[in-house]
């Protein structure tokens, strides 16, 4: 019998991108931007930075399990406290489901090269996984509905979806759900929810209360609080009840609850960077596709860039690290040929720009 399974045995650990002060060392740049892990550019919202310095005489105290952000968050969303759960960002609360709800004879499905953070923790459990492929980076979800067996429990979807940045209708979620048994539960994570919710064809999970639906938001993305971890989740009571059963006890913890509090109010920051971003996006596609490159349509705060060749994608994320700019390339996701590029500020992209602008004349090929 060997001490580790062999499912953990076979697994990558999840590998964040690459940090600021790491490429300065290595590559002997100054100005560094990075736009490779989908954070907020504007940092966090002033007043989440308020919210945690007014706690922080109370640090001693055990945290109230997140209590108070899901008293906040339910009136918001017309729910009960018992129908919200809070965690250490919705990968916390992922990690709760997994070991929740499923058996060890049962099935995880959804589409291949999804969220690596989900791929990790679902393929930890040693159940079977069991994926179907992109139609055009979308998810497929007629093949996903015909791939459900007796054995499937869980169903993820991400949408917008991490990495491609593209998301599904609401009449193909309607169409979809119309084949889903009640048995099977249907994790909506909803990261980019933001980003997306202005789009009327965004199904956004609120509007259908489902009881077989758990949606997961966080604050890591829009609200910029992407160091504390924090993240929530909306489902029927007696699912979110299950949930609480195996969270850690005090978790979140009390600066994390009190920044996601203080953002929640702070809709001014909301806004501007709503505005931020769409603005860098629309750049992005723009000034990409002038250069010659394919670009995904996205709805969230990044843009996924397929090439023709692994080797080529690896060769472009390189010199891009070489001009100072961090992308994000996507062999752990499965998608070796892809690289994925955040939004930033007006400073950065012009940054990227230039060092786009520094690639082509170096002829590296990096085309579509």
């Amino acid at each position: 019998m060997p001490l580790v399974p062999p499912y953990i045995e076979s697994l990558k650990p999840y590998e964040p991108g690459r940090g600021i002060d790491e490429i300065r060392r290595l590559y002997g740049v100054e100005k560094v931007s990075k736009l490779a892990s989908n954070e907020n550019p504007l940092g966090p919202s002033p007043r989440a930075i308020e919210a945690m310095r007014a706690c922080r005489e109370d640090i001693h105290r055990y945290p109230d399990g997140g209590l108070k952000l899901r008293q906040r968050l339910a009136p918001a969303f017309g729910l009960k406290v018992e129908n919200v759960i809070a965690g250490s960002g919705s990968e916390g609360i992922m990690s709760n489901i997994i070991r929740a709800f499923l058996c060890d004879e049962d099935e995880v499905l959804t589409t291949e090269c999804a969220f690596i953070g989900f791929q990790v923790l679902a393929r930890s459990r040693g159940v079977a996984y069991r994926t179907v492929p992109y139609r055009s980076f979308h998810y497929d979800l007629e093949a996903l509905a015909a791939a459900i067996t007796k054995k499937t429990k869980i169903i993820y979807l991400a949408n917008p979806n991490n990495p491609t940045g593209t998301i599904f209708t609401r009449g193909e979620f309607d169409e979809f759900y119309r084949h889903v048994p009640e048995r099977v539960l249907i994790i909506l994570d909803e990261a980019y929810f933001e980003y997306a919710k202005d789009n009327p064809r965004y199904p956004d999970s609120m509007h259908y209360r489902y009881d077989n639906v758990i949606t997961l938001r966080t604050f890591s993305k829009v609200y910029g609080l992407a160091g504390v971890r924090i993240g929530y989740g909306f489902a029927h009571e007696r699912l979110i009840g299950n949930l609480l059963k195996v969270k850690l006890p005090f978790e979140p913890g009390t600066h994390a609850q009190a920044a996601a509090i203080g953002a929640l109010e702070d809709t001014e920051f909301l806004h501007r960077s709503l505005a931020v971003n769409a603005a860098a996006l629309r750049q992005l596609k723009v000034r990409l596709q002038e250069a010659g490159y394919t670009v995904v349509p996205s709805e969230a705060n990044f843009v996924m860039v397929p090439m023709e060749t692994a080797d080529i994608a690896a060769r472009f994320t390189e010199a891009m690290l070489r001009q100072g700019v961090i992308v994000r390339p996507l062999g752990a996701f499965g998608l070796p040929h892809c690289v994925r590029i955040s939004t930033g500020t007006e400073s950065e992209m012009e940054h990227f720009f230039t060092a786009l602008a520094t690639i082509k004349e170096g002829a590296v090929v990096c085309h579509k």
